[in-house]
């Protein structure tokens, strides 16, 4: 599908999409380049880029797909640096949770004449690093594009194909729609996470190991997502803060009604409450983002040593 595809950044999607580029054969070369002479050989180390580069100027030269596979805070550097090396016609994407910011950041940098589709795959695990990608990380996941205004549709559906080479389904979205919608749907979930596996580390009345011996399996589910890499949600959390913080009024307003309800007993609200949720969790299964298999060890998924899809 493209002669010569650029991954800046080797982490966990990085390293995924060079793996279903190859499986798919949707690049002719794979230019890579990671800001680490670590990731940088383990890359090479792994086949999963044809050439490696020290600079990301190096990486993009020639390229008719660049993508931005890095933390969403550094964007604008990157995009500084890569500018004036992109070819004209080419298309510029990336991978970030945010994408009211990634336009901010890399739309000024580029060149009239490069196409420029923000997106973002809703697929990952809780881990990192160039060894931890696999090819199905994609499959009957959705990514969101969200092209500016007066971006050249031809671009749009070239990059559209690609995801759905991936295996991904793909649905074009406003960048502030968006980031409202993740905010709740992926942000604030890993806020909590943080937040609920930082309180009982703080309990001193638990010890540590009768924390994680008695470790249920919403706590240990907690703890999965709160393992993510933490520079990434650092840059999530700051760079969309505006949605986070309307979102999180939203949730602790419920959260309050739901402290009342216990408080004065009133089972009817709780009942109507978890009957809603669990309804919910119903039509996740029904929509195919998720299996009513039991997998209490979370065992069964495709990622390797143990990494299963979020």
């Amino acid at each position: 599908m493209f002669e010569r595809i650029a991954l800046i950044g080797l982490g966990l999607i990085g390293s995924s999409l060079s793996h279903v580029m190859r499986r798919k054969g949707l690049a002719r070369h794979i230019a890579g380049h990671a800001k680490t002479a670590r990731t940088r050989d383990k890359a090479v180390e792994l086949g999963l880029v044809d050439s490696i580069h020290a600079t990301a100027a190096e990486a993009v030269a020639g390229a008719d797909l660049v993508i931005l596979c890095v933390p969403v805070g550094v964007n604008a550097a990157v995009a500084a640096e890569i500018g004036p090396h992109i070819a004209p016609g080419a298309i510029v994407t990336d991978v970030g949770s945010v994408k009211a910011a990634v336009i901010r950041d890399v739309a000024p940098h580029l060149a009239k004449g490069v196409h420029f589709v923000p997106g973002h795959p809703v697929a990952g695990t809780e881990h990192s690093g160039p060894e931890s990608g696999f090819a199905e990380l994609f499959e009957n996941r959705w990514c969101i594009l969200t092209p500016p205004a007066g971006t050249d549709p031809r671009a749009v559906a070239r990059l559209t194909a690609f995801w759905e080479a991936c295996g991904s389904h793909v649905e074009i979205m406003d960048a502030a729609h968006h980031d409202m919608v993740l905010a709740i749907t992926s942000h604030i979930p890993h806020l909590i996470a943080y937040n609920i596996v930082a309180t009982a580390e703080h309990l001193e009345t638990v010890t540590q190991s009768e924390v994680i011996k008695f470790a249920a399996g919403g706590f240990r589910d907690f703890t999965r997502i709160a393992a993510s890499d933490p520079v990434m949600w650092r840059d999530v959390f700051l760079n969309n803060k505006e949605a986070v913080l309307e979102m999180l009024a939203r949730f602790t307003e419920d959260l309050t009604a739901l402290q009342r309800a216990i408080r004065y007993g009133d089972d009817k609200a709780l009942v109507d409450l978890f009957t809603r949720t669990r309804e919910i969790r119903r039509g996740i299964i029904e929509a195919g983002q998720e299996t009513p298999a039991p997998d209490f060890g979370r065992l069964g998924g495709k990622a390797p040593d143990g990494a299963e899809p979020l």
